[in-house]
């Protein structure tokens, strides 16, 4: 009874399968059949759109009137098929980035001890190609240089190729100018005696002084080329005072200069120079003398001035200390009203470094203002160069002059004390009018003002057996 159900049940199970298998096979069919008119659907859809286009094309190309636009346009076409490559070149170049380095030094590939150069250029432009990152790595690299490549060549004049070097190979680096005209002349060796300067003076104390260095030699070979050598006027030392205060020794750079003082640029053997410079401090005790400028207002004068400092040492050369007899203050006239204290800086003398003191405190005292003619005062010359002889028509040798001070300073005066005189430097032989001048106190306590401002003479020339006319004027 079993077996009898069960075989139903397959044969069921059977029917079942065969009908699904069925069902699917028709709806793959149906799939298939929609793909089939999509794709046909879509093919006519494409070859009507050709069609179209195919038509406007005829239209188009074969219509007279745009003949010449369809030329253009092919022609176009072609020039960029023809020419992609050197067109994208064009492109990439424009990605790229520039920069130009300005003062690049140039140096020199030569035989230096042979041969002097001239005609190279100090420094030029070089101007660097590439990416960004690298453009700027090498515009920043300290081993950057210009190289004029000389090696092998001969005396003479020669065009040389300049070149960058030390840019890295990431970048184009291009020289401005790129070529220079350069002369090789021959070195030869010519002695030279040595001198000095002190350099960095203002840096030593003024009241040291440097006296003459004695050198280790005297004499140095300088090698150079003949128009070099013949343009050099002496070769110095170079002796740094910096901050010296006693004997010192110090190895001398030395120099070669032109006449006018300007380097010259050549091979000094040796170089420098061992030099030995003695240090001294000269002084000059010397008085302190008061100029007074204007007159003291309201009639008044100055009856003295005391000074809280009679002499001063002054520190400076040998040299410019001989020279020097006194050192001054001045003090204002016109400024004093009354009995006053007055401080004034001392003026020093050209050379003169420094002094013990800088200033002086004066004690200035007024009274009443007088006048006093003194008369017979004698009239002298000076500067007569050419040794005239000269006669005063009217036999006239002296003069007056007013005398203006105190009573007690004007009292002191004397006509022996006064010293009027008329300048000869530019006489010439005949009657001529000359100024006169007189030579005021050097106290400042009296002022001379002369009664008459000419004096009329006959100069008189040598006679031709060289005997002299006239009488000589008083020699001041």
């Amino acid at each position: 009874m079993s077996e009898k159900k069960k075989k139903p049940d397959l044969l069921d199970q059977e029917e079942k399968e065969d009908k699904s298998k069925t069902e699917l096979a028709k709806k793959i069919a149906e799939q298939s059949q929609k793909a089939e008119d999509a794709y046909q659907h879509l093919e006519d859809w494409l070859i009507r759109i050709m069609r179209w286009f195919s038509t406007i094309l005829d239209k188009v190309i074969f219509n007279s009137k745009h003949s010449k636009l369809i030329a253009l346009i092919l022609a176009v076409l072609m020039y960029a098929v023809v020419n992609y490559d050197s067109m994208a070149s064009v492109y990439t170049s424009t990605l790229k980035y520039s920069k130009t380095i300005e003062d690049v030094q140039v140096s020199a590939k030569y035989n230096s001890d042979t041969f002097e150069i001239s005609g190279l250029p100090a420094s030029c432009s070089v101007t660097v190609t590439g990416d960004a990152t690298n453009v700027t790595n090498a515009a920043g690299t300290s081993d950057g240089a210009v190289i004029a490549d000389l090696d092998g060549m001969t005396e003479g004049e020669h065009t040389v190729k300049l070149t960058a070097d030390g840019y890295g190979s990431s970048v184009t680096a291009v020289v401005n100018p790129s070529t220079a005209v350069v002369t090789l002349k021959k070195k030869t060796t010519q002695q030279f005696d040595l001198s000095y300067d002190f350099i960095n003076l203002d840096k030593m104390d003024d009241i040291y002084s440097a006296g003459t260095p004695t050198f280790e030699f005297t004499k140095v070979n300088v090698r150079a080329s003949k128009e070099t050598l013949s343009s050099i006027a002496f070769i110095k030392a170079l002796i740094d005072v910096n901050g010296q205060t006693a004997d010192f020794e110090q190895d001398a750079k030395l120099i070669a200069y032109d006449a006018n003082g300007s380097p010259v640029t050549a091979d000094i053997v040796p170089s420098t120079v061992h030099v030995k410079v003695p240090v001294t401090s000269p002084n000059k005790t010397v008085p302190i003398r008061v100029l007074v400028n204007g007159t003291v207002p309201d009639g008044k004068a100055i009856e003295s001035i005391t000074m809280d400092q009679q002499s001063v040492t002054i520190y400076g050369s040998e040299t410019v200390l001989a020279g020097i007899d006194n050192v001054t203050v001045t003090l204002d006239a016109t400024a004093l009203t009354k009995d006053s204290s007055v401080i004034r800086p001392i003026v020093l003398p050209s050379g003169v470094g420094s002094s013990s003191v800088s200033q002086v405190t004066m004690a200035v005292t007024l009274g009443n203002g007088v006048t006093k003619t003194i008369s017979g005062v004698s009239i002298h010359y000076v500067n007569n160069t050419n040794n005239y002889k000269a006669t005063q028509p009217d036999n006239k040798t002296s003069t007056s002059v007013d005398v203006f001070g105190t009573q007690t300073n004007v009292d002191k005066v004397t006509a022996s004390s006064i010293n009027v005189y008329i300048d000869m430097s530019k006489a010439q032989p005949g009657r001529q009018t000359f100024n006169l001048n007189v030579e005021q106190p050097s106290d400042g306590l009296v002022k001379y003002s002369l009664k008459e401002s000419t004096y009329e003479m006959d100069v008189l020339g040598e006679t031709n057996d060289g005997s002299s006319e006239g009488e000589s004027v008083n020699n001041g």
